[in-house]
């Protein structure tokens, strides 16, 4: 059995991104998983057909993905931020995104994906691989 009830993907390469990621410290049952590994890969496959380069927050028990803006602000939400910051990091998604690319050298722009999605057939097949392989936050606070 997988160890996350939910998982995020991130741009693991980016270290501005990897700083976000460990900010889940604070939230309870959410892993962390590099956009560029094998499972997150198949897994965006099998939800979107193509893998989307965004932010993706998959929730396995409500069986729904929540990609870019849409990703940014739930997990303001969950990290208990006030309701004025998630709506100020939804609103300025593509602006902050677009600064960190900028800032960590990224050289290409997140994909047109900011919704909340259900979570398809395929993809549910998927995340047990994905959960497992995600880093919990113990591990990446020795990293």
């Amino acid at each position: 059995m997988a160890r996350f009830r939910s998982v995020l993907i991130y741009d693991g390469e980016c270290p501005y991104c990897s700083v976000a990621a460990k900010a889940l410290e604070q939230v309870d049952d959410i892993g962390a998983i590099s956009w560029y590994d094998e499972s997150a890969q198949s897994f965006l496959t099998a939800q979107f057909d193509e893998p989307p380069f965004a932010m993706v927050l998959v929730d396995q028990p409500a069986r729904q993905v929540y990609a870019g803006r849409a990703a940014a602000e739930e997990l303001a939400g969950r990290a208990g931020l006030p309701d004025l910051v998630g709506s100020l990091v939804r609103e300025n998604y593509e602006k902050i995104a677009h600064v960190v690319g900028l800032a960590s050298g990224r050289g290409r722009e997140p994909d047109d994906v900011h919704e909340r999605y259900r979570l398809t057939d395929a993809a549910q097949d998927c995340f047990d691989t994905l959960a497992t392989n995600a880093v919990d936050r113990d591990i990446r606070a020795d990293t």
